[in-house]
């Protein structure tokens, strides 16, 4: 019944027999059997067998009948001979039928060359380059490339063509029956490449021989192919070099190498009828396809002195001469072996590496990441960049690690101890599979293709040739079986890949077993420097202090270091991250939800490790409570805290205290706690993703903070006053002005006001003057003072004359001033006066008091205009500090935070009092309604926009990387860097940041001298 449910319909016996031997379509396998082809095969049990034992049996069976229907009738007698009687001879070609479409079709059309299958076939020999060229001009001129060879039989290409197939016919044919293993098949394809691209210039050179005699050429392989790891269908990367023969003038000598280089390229590279050999990929070259195909050794080297990045000298770790010039290609690699390991001293190396990586990753289309064998996470390019990463780094002082083949250089890692035995032998078992599985897929049609096939017979195939190398049984459900072994083995890629280069740094420091080979000091110090460590010995020392001993503390800890140095690496400074992590860990070491936290949320621990290494702001606030960590493993801990939610807390907090200094303590220790959730949520992006959304959001989060604990500390300050004195005679209201008016607060941003009173009935106007001062100035002090606290420091110099005038005034104070004496730039600031603290009444008063004065009905008056523009001259030409520059000052520089604020405000003063969307305390939302209302060109307003978040966030970076505030990007190469990061840009790429900076607020002048200046 069961075979009947596969065939779909009643089955005789012979089918059922098939059927069982694995055939999926035994009614056209009985109908092939019976044909004039196979004779008396057709009732061999042995054939049948050995039919059955094949990837595809119904392929192998149609191919066999293919073949014997195309060769005569005394060849079909000794092939029927020698399948009967060699059993080594019928498994290898039975093999290749069964796996390989392409080379079927190749039989079919040629099918004497099923005697290549004999020819290298004693179990002790494998061929190499000589064998594979040998048979090559065997197959274009009929003799050996020594013997004088006579004009090809054919067209050269196509002669080429089938004896590249037939050599590749004997290789498949090794490798299908396990005569040789993964490594041994993708050294004989180099090899076979190699003699190839040899024969490809012999034919050039006998087609333009003045070319030849004009030049020495050598071929350079880079890759695979120079690596000797080449698979069966694969771009066969190439660089070419030539020099001048003697004589002969270098230009005359490059114009003839590059014509017989583009003439080899075409042989190996062009579609015929006989199909094609595989493309010659030269564009590893210098310059790449935008420079010449072929190069002088002294143009090379002046080009890789000079200019070449990071990734051309990894590619070069596996250059090989492979044709041409045996002594120029020996030449090219001496000279340029040096450079390549010398690249791990490179600025930003690893980060580079690891970016390219990345980069690959993330141009894989959405559709085939899940199918990539290559490519993808925990594919074959994961063990060769760790593999290559780790060479570049240790290669500079261990020789033997200087190997361009993936499995002989892991080898080499492993015996030096730069990875582990277990992680060594785990990861080549790992790339040994994928790869005989990228051979597997590729073999059945000779199409380059790095995807598992979606079909399931063809996933069915696959898992019965790799049938040896999976750990499950493949019979009853071969596809399922096939599925968790390249998972299995995918997983463990990628999970070696992320720990492999950190690792052995925690061995460097680790008591190790007798006999197992660690890092050496200076190894661990090379391997650190070249991730980025300023100071490798501290690192060192950090890493032991965390590491070592026997304690579950150290055991954890020897789990989540290879991670979370990986992490720090990324970061612009690692040094900081790990100290920081040894202090967080010193601090909490002894409690156990935090390891545990670390090592079960592995999202907690990256971003704690990103948080850690970003800059100084974060790490700070987290480090004077480390119990903060907690909030990283809460997914709803970084999410800022609305004003409500903070001032019940606050207040709550300063209710249970004692006096006005513990009530405002605990205020400060709320916004600490507060200040390092938004600052987290910021440097790990979880504000918004859009910049500007997420500048808004910070912004937000940062006023409602600071209010909520200006409330708070004027709360404590009134009841110590009250608990002294007796009831307050005065209403207090403080009013926001400024950034912190605006909602736009920084990090760094001191909390602007203004301080008014209002006598209650029945107070004396003096006697509520000082209890008004008194409480004023004690929250100023108490907000202020040194402490374990970070300081909220509340300045009220735009009061009414400055720091001359009174610090509080009365509601009618304050109407008398503007009355009489009040100035431009003071209606000016007062439009982005909003109250925050203390009496909800007397805020509103006072914001009725100011709003004819900021909106003005009769707009700005000449003189006032002339005197706005005045000042925002002299601002600029006194406030810059001396040695700054202009163009990257955020605050007064050109095209800045000053230049955007006083263009809108000017145009708040100008139309505020027809205009009501313009009466907002926020730049940008001001902004925008000034374009909606075609006071401004919207090109122009995003011209401005663009500056105004771009300056703001670069004040906010500046701040978070350096724990201080600025206005200008920092002078020190690695706190830049951390803003650049912040910002966006990748590793090395801090003076674009700048350049982009520059044109963004150039563009914005230009906006600000038309729409302010006029």
């Amino acid at each position: 019944m069961a075979v009947e449910e596969r065939t779909g319909s009643r089955v005789s016996r012979p089918e059922i027999r098939l059927v069982r031997r694995g055939f999926t379509d035994p009614g056209a396998a009985l109908r092939l059997l019976a044909g004039p082809g196979l004779g008396a095969l057709a009732d061999d049990p042995v054939l049948l067998d050995a039919l059955g034992a094949t990837a595809d049996p119904d392929l192998a069976l149609l191919g066999l009948a293919r073949l014997l229907e195309t060769l005569d009738a005394s060849e079909q007698h000794t092939l029927r001979d020698t399948l009967t009687t060699s059993k080594p001879l019928r498994d290898r070609l039975l093999g290749v039928l069964g796996a390989s479409a392409a080379l079927a079709e190749h039989l079919a059309r040629h099918p004497r060359d099923w005697h290549a299958l004999v020819t290298f076939e004693q179990q002790d020999m494998h061929p190499g380059s000589e064998d594979f060229l040998r048979a090559l001009y065997d197959g274009v001129w009929g003799c050996g490339p020594r013997e004088g060879a006579p004009q090809p039989r054919g067209d050269r290409g196509d002669l080429l063509r089938v004896a590249y197939r037939r050599c590749l016919l004997a290789i498949a044919a090794r490798d299908l029956t396990g005569t040789t293993d993964l490594a041994q098949t993708a050294a004989e394809l180099a090899d076979l490449a190699g003699s190839t691209l040899q024969t490809a210039l012999d034919i050039a050179a006998g087609e333009d021989p003045q070319a030849a005699r004009a030049c020495r050429l050598a071929v350079i392989g880079m890759g695979k192919c120079g690596g000797r790891e080449l698979n069966y269908v694969s771009d066969v990367d190439v660089i070419f070099v030539a020099e001048p023969r003697e004589g002969v003038e270098e230009h005359t000598a490059v114009q003839s190498a590059t014509r017989l280089a583009a003439r080899a390229m075409r042989l190996c590279s062009d579609t015929t009828g006989e199909g094609t050999i595989w493309p010659v990929d030269a564009n590893l070259r210098p310059e790449g396809r935008n420079g010449p195909l072929v190069r002088t050794l002294a143009s090379h080297l002046a080009y890789y002195q000079r200019w070449a990045k990071t990734w051309e000298f990894q590619a070069l770790l596996k250059a090989r001469p492979v044709a041409g010039d045996a002594e120029l290609g020996a030449a090219y690699t001496e000279a340029l072996a040096p450079m390549v390991w010398q690249a791990a001293a490179r600025e930003n190396f690893v980060a580079d590496v690891q970016q390219m990586r990345r980069r690959v990753i993330d141009s894989i289309p959405a559709t085939e990441i899940d199918r990539q064998l290559k490519l993808g996470p925990g594919g074959l390019r994961d063990v060769e960049f760790s593999v290559q990463l780790l060479q570049l780094v240790h290669g500079r002082a261990d020789r033997t690690l200087r190997s361009g083949n993936t499995l002989e250089a892991l080898a080499a890692l492993s015996a030096g101890g730069y990875v582990g035995r277990a992680d060594a032998a785990s990861l080549d078992t790992a790339y040994r599979f994928l790869r005989s599985l990228e051979h597997r897929i590729q073999l059945h049609r000779l199409r380059r293709t790095h995807l598992m096939p979606k079909d399931e017979a063809d996933q069915r195939r696959l898992a019965r040739s790799l049938a040896p190398l999976i750990n499950d049984d493949t019979r009853a459900d071969p596809v399922a079986a096939l599925q968790r072994e390249w998972k299995r083995h995918a997983v463990e890629v990628r999970r070696l890949h992320e720990k492999l280069f950190y690792r052995p740094l925690l061995d460097a420091v680790a008591e190790l077993p007798a006999g197992a080979a660690g890092l050496s000091p200076q190894a661990a110090r090379e391997r650190l420097e070249a991730l980025g460590y300023a100071d490798p010995a501290a690192a060192l020392r950090h890493l032991s202090a965390l590491a070592s001993g026997v304690s579950r503390k150290a055991a954890i800890q020897r789990t989540l270091l290879p991670v979370m140095l990986g992490w720090f690496a990324e970061s612009a400074d690692p040094d900081a991250g790990l100290l920081n992590f040894r202090q967080v860990s010193d601090a909490l070491g002894r409690t156990p939800w935090y390891l545990r936290l670390l090592r079960d949320e592995s999202a907690a621990a990256e971003q704690l490790a990103r948080v850690l290494s970003a800059g100084r702001l974060a790490p700070d606030l987290l480090l004077r409570a480390p119990e903060a960590v907690a909030m990283l493993g809460d997914p709803q801990g970084l999410v800022p805290r609305g004003r409500a939610a903070l001032e019940q807390e606050i207040l709550a907090a300063v209710g249970r205290a004692s006096t006005s200094a513990a009530a405002v303590a605990a205020a400060r220790s709320v916004r600490r706690r507060e200040l390092f959730r938004t600052a987290a949520a910021d440097v790990l992006g979880r504000l918004a993703e859009d910049p500007a959304e997420a500048l808004d959001v910070a912004g937000e989060a940062l006023t409602a903070l600071n209010t909520a604990t200006l409330q708070g500390a004027l709360r404590a300050c009134v009841a110590g006053w009250e608990a002294q004195n007796g009831a307050l005679p005065t209403r207090i209201a403080v009013i926001a002005m400024g950034r912190f008016g605006g909602r736009e607060l920084g990090y760094g941003s001191d909390a602007d006001v203004l301080f008014v009173h209002e006598p209650v009935l029945g107070s004396l106007e003096e006697d509520a003057a000082r209890a008004a001062h008194a409480v004023c100035n004690e929250l100023r002090t108490l907000l202020g003072a040194p402490s374990t606290e970070p300081p909220l420091l509340v300045d009220a110099d735009l009061r009414p004359e400055g720091r001359q005038g009174p610090l509080v005034r009365t509601l009618a104070s304050y109407t008398a001033y503007y009355k009489r004496w009040s100035h431009v730039w003071e209606s000016q600031a007062l439009l982005r006066a909003e109250p925050v603290a203390g009496d909800a009444g007397l805020g509103e008063r006072f914001r009725q008091l100011i709003d004819p004065m900021r909106y003005p009905g009769t707009g700005v008056p000449e003189r006032d205009l002339v005197e706005i523009r005045r000042i925002k001259a002299r601002i600029e030409s006194e406030r810059l500090p001396r040695g700054a520059d202009p163009t990257t000052h955020t605050k007064i520089g050109r095209g800045g935070l000053a230049d955007v604020e006083w263009t809108v405000q000017l145009l708040q003063l100008q139309h505020g009092h027809r205009l009501p969307e313009l009466r907002t305390t926020r730049t940008r939302a001001a902004l925008a309604a000034a374009a909606r209302a075609g006071l401004v060109d919207e090109g122009d307003a995003a011209v401005l926009d663009a500056a105004w978040v771009l300056a703001s966030r670069v004040r906010a970076a500046v701040m978070l990387v350096r724990g201080r505030p600025g206005d200008s990007f920092p002078g020190d190469a690695r706190e830049l860097a951390g803003v650049a990061r912040y910002l966006g840009y990748g590793a090395g790429h801090s003076g674009e940041l700048v350049d982009d900076y520059r044109r963004v607020t150039r563009r914005a002048r230009a906006v600000v001298e038309q729409v302010f200046y006029g």
